[in-house]
């Protein structure tokens, strides 16, 4: 195995794996607030849990340091990246950050990202993740602890739900079935992306180490070279086509998330109808953070949504 990122075995070494699911968060400092009500309503909503693995830019490290305390981790950025990824100071494109590699064009932000998840699942202490993002808020108890070993590892898929209007989604099951070496997917295929998704580390050590016996290339530079990737399409197609992975997984179609994707700015009654609707699986909602709702109205409407836990709300984590 060619290792890019460090030894995944060391990187435990020495800790207790606790039989519980951590969380990782990958954030910035644009979604510092989102950030705070996703704290408030992990605290209140996901007990008891693993660690809360929060990781940012290196310049947000301090930023964000207000909010550690020992159950959630202010980590770096670059502390899994390969040491020939290096962000371009300058460019940037519809937004995005750039980072240089040796291999080919460089890469966007929303590509390292990817990256990182999948080096953090294989890194860090915990034997499964939850993997969620600062738009995602919990407005009912959330059990983590059902979902760590023995138990199986939840794995959802949207049966049939890559079409052929979905040009991204094609290219993206396209690129996992090479990296894997799996037969090429035809239309319709399945989906595996979804806002709240668990991945079981074993499985994500597992995938990397076939990409790199398939290409010949180191799992990073593997996707580096392709670029067409999505995490949660790999992680998925790897574990629909090895049955050792899929004996690890039980199949779902339900989500753990309610999503309004659209860019419109929602009410409060909006907002409180949306929760009403969700369905018993559903155990947060997003508001896609490039909307238009404010998130004074997102707040106000988790306190006014009767949780029906009879518990009582924490204080409020300041981001200012």
């Amino acid at each position: 195995m060619k290792a890019e990122t460090g030894d995944p075995a060391s990187a435990s070494a020495g800790q207790d794996r606790a039989e519980t699911v951590g969380l990782i968060t990958l954030s910035h400092r644009g979604d510092l607030e989102r950030c705070a009500l996703l704290f408030e309503t992990i605290d209140r909503h996901a007990t008891p849990r693993g660690c809360h693995y929060v990781i940012v830019d290196d310049k947000d490290v301090a930023l964000f340091a207000r909010f550690a305390r020992p159950d959630r981790r202010i980590l770096p950025l670059s502390q899994f990246l390969p040491w020939w990824m290096r962000p371009i100071p300058v460019l940037r494109w519809r937004g995005r950050r750039y980072w240089l590699t040796p291999f080919g064009k460089p890469v966007s932000g929303w590509h390292v990202q990817q990256i990182v998840k999948i080096e953090a699942t294989r890194r860090l202490p915990e034997a499964r993740y939850c993997l969620i993002d600062s738009d995602i808020y919990f407005f009912r108890d959330f059990d983590l602890a059902a979902l760590a070993e023995p138990n199986p590892t939840p794995f959802h898929v949207h049966p049939g739900g890559v079409v052929a209007d979905r040009p991204r989604h094609i290219l993206w099951i396209g690129t996992a079935s090479r990296l894997l070496g799996t037969s090429p997917q035809s239309v319709p295929a399945d989906d595996y992306i979804d806002q709240i998704i668990i991945w079981d580390q074993a499985t994500a050590r597992a995938m990397t180490e076939r990409i790199e016996a398939v290409t010949g290339h180191g799992w990073v530079a593997a996707l580096c070279r392709d670029r067409n990737f999505s995490e949660y399409m790999i992680y998925g197609t790897f574990v629909a086509h090895t049955p050792s992975a899929m004996e690890r997984h039980a199949v779902t179609i339900q989500s753990f998330c309610r999503t309004h994707w659209d860019d419109d700015a929602l009410s409060g009654a909006d907002i409180l109808a949306m929760l009403d609707a969700a369905t018993p699986t559903e155990r947060a909602f997003c508001i896609q953070s490039f909307g238009s709702t404010p998130l004074s109205t997102i707040r106000a409407s988790l306190d006014a949504f009767p949780a029906g836990d009879g518990a009582e709300r924490p204080e409020r984590t300041e981001a200012a």
